[in-house]
């Protein structure tokens, strides 16, 4: 494809995943506090069957919402319902995905070096990957497990570190995390789609047939909608993942990704408790804790503990810092991509405006080069131009050396 009309195909469908996503979150966010700050209302309230209500204020004005039982006498003439935020957040990532990781499949989901895996083979795993964890899940949830929730939580993280531990050996690492986040935002769509939408049309068939709604489809519902409300920051976290390769490019890539779904679904659940006003502060500083664990853990390597072999070759070849020699490594390694006039065939644009194509732009973006060719060695992407772990320590002496010009 055009590098042209695929950069303006990202950017059309990355803008509207993004706008709904913020719809779908933002709804998912409000009814979970709605929910759970909901007060025992007067017994004139509760004698029409509501059982709780809250009073807001917002945007200048007062609001009054009632929450009834299961649902009222009779059907209202409007009611508003909240689906298409996610249809339309799960279908634009997908095209997106299929856009990004499916057509650009050598290039961002194939990494040789992982796995020799053909486009059709490696889209073939991904697609099924993520049907088949819509499905494992959806089982485990019709299954009695389903009756003990954290017997139900324990069995899905293991599964969910099976799958993180799969995708990391035959995907690249940036695709292993990216298909990761596809099955978990499957899996919450799935649950609006196949569970929470059903029970609710359950529910107003029954409103207008006169008849006693059936309270098993608002338990189901409940709890998918619960199991969404804890899979929104780790999926947030995932789908911005690919600007942080410190995390998708460690050796132990998909243990760092399953700490982060615990710290992250750990903070969620500290929210969720405080709209009851259970104050859970340990949560909280136990998930800081976990971070600052985690952050030391994936901190960079200094060039020291590069191999021997490597450093005593380093050292021959630079005995002192030589600037036209990083020059020469970053224009030839780098600037294929990252320049005014890319000559890669996947660029039609310097990625994230970063261009390198003189030793003053080199000495700009010298902290960026840092991190991602040195600390995380996440540039060149899939170390396309090859560059070498000597050339990385020159590129690194020479940053450490304050990046000098001349």
């Amino acid at each position: 494809m055009d590098p042209f009309i695929n950069e303006v195909l990202n950017l059309i469908l990355r803008f509207f995943h993004v706008i709904t996503g913020i719809a779908w979150i933002g709804a998912s966010f409000y009814f979970i506090w709605l929910d759970n700050s909901l007060e025992t209302p007067p017994k004139w309230k509760a004698d029409k069957g509501i059982r709780g209500d809250l009073w807001a204020i917002h945007g200048g004005g007062f609001y009054e919402v009632a929450k009834y039982r299961l649902a009222p006498p009779e059907m209202p003439k409007h009611l508003h319902w909240f689906k298409w935020e996610a249809y339309t957040t799960w279908i634009t990532g997908f095209f997106l995905l299929a856009l990004m990781y499916y057509v650009g499949a050598e290039a961002y989901l194939i990494d040789k070096r992982v796995a020799d895996l053909t486009q059709g083979q490696a889209i073939g795993i991904g697609l099924g990957v993520i049907a088949g964890g819509w499905f494992f899940y959806d089982l485990l949830c019709k299954s009695p497990l389903a009756k003990n929730g954290t017997l139900l939580g324990i069995v899905l993280f293991a599964g969910g570190t099976g799958l993180a531990y799969f995708l990391t050996q035959v995907f690249s690492a940036r695709g292993a995390y990216i298909h990761m986040g596809a099955v978990i935002g499957t899996i919450m769509a799935g649950n609006v789609f196949r569970v929470i939408m059903p029970g609710q049309r359950a529910l107003v068939d029954a409103v207008k047939a006169g008849g006693a709604p059936d309270p098993s489809w608002a338990e189901k519902a409940k709890l998918r909608s619960t199991h969404n409300t804890y899979t929104t920051l780790p999926l947030i976290f995932i789908m911005i993942s690919n600007h942080y390769p410190i995390t998708y490019n460690h050796a132990y890539n998909w243990a760092v990704l399953m700490v982060i779904v615990v710290i992250t679904a750990a903070i969620r659940r500290y929210f969720v408790l405080r709209h009851t006003n259970s104050e859970t502060p340990w949560l909280l500083a136990g998930a800081g804790v976990a971070a600052l664990a985690l952050i030391v853990m994936i901190a960079p390597k200094s060039l020291s503990s590069l191999s021997v072999p490597a450093q005593a070759e380093a050292a021959d070849v630079v005995a002192e810092v030589n600037i036209n020699r990083v020059e020469v490594v970053l224009q030839s390694r780098c600037a294929t991509c990252h320049s005014s006039a890319p000559t890669d065939d996947m660029f039609g644009t310097a990625p994230g405006g970063v261009m390198l194509d003189d030793i003053a732009q080199m000495k700009q973006w010298a902290p960026r080069i840092q991190a991602r060719a040195i600390d995380s060695t996440d540039m060149p992407f899939m170390n396309k131009t090859e560059m070498t772990d000597e050339e990385r320590v020159l590129v690194g002496k020479w940053i450490a050396a304050g990046a000098p010009e001349s």
